[in-house]
């Protein structure tokens, strides 16, 4: 398969991915929103690049810089001070203010180093923190190291994951 063709099918795997997290709200009949630093919007992207996503999609938060992440969706700066914009306590935060600050039932949300510099020998680049915020539910927070091959990758990754653990959250 060329390399063209290889970029085709990982776009359609996200998209598939996207159509059944978006699928599965409908089901619940809950809204979604994401809190995005490393990703920049490409998983808000990718849920609205589904027709029809607009009875399933009720906002994103592209919050790149720390000033976005207190203000948008109040993140405070203590986190960020004591733990860094990658942190697990970050995430965590991000997520429940995202879904605090929305209408939805569920918020997906990653901050990462998606390089090609900006990495420490403590915080790689590749590493990524996500938080899962289930209305009721206590805050699910994950951790991946992944591979440097590329910016492009890793946020590709960082996508794909973060819409498996959506899927895995809502059953």
């Amino acid at each position: 398969m060329s390399e063209a063709g290889t970029e085709d099918a990982k776009a359609e795997d996200i998209g598939e991915l996207a159509n059944r997290f978006l699928q599965a709200c409908a089901q619940r009949k809950i809204l979604a929103t994401t809190a995005e630093s490393c990703t920049g919007g490409l998983i808000i992207a990718a849920l609205t690049d589904i027709p029809g996503s607009s009875s399933m999609v009720d906002r994103g938060f592209i919050t790149y810089s720390n000033d976005a992440k207190m203000e948008m969706i109040g993140v405070s700066a203590a986190t960020l001070d004591a733990h860094g914009a990658v942190s697990l306590q970050t995430a965590q935060e991000m997520a429940a203010g995202a879904l605090a600050r929305s209408h939805a039932g569920i918020a997906l949300a990653v901050t990462g180093i998606a390089g090609p510099d900006g990495g420490s020998e403590e915080k790689p680049v590749g590493l990524v923190w996500f938080g899962l915020a289930l209305k009721g539910k206590p805050v699910i927070t994950e951790k991946r190291n992944f591979d440097n091959r590329g910016r492009d990758f890793i946020r590709r990754q960082t996508v794909r994951h973060a819409l498996e653990m959506g899927l895995k959250a809502l059953g």
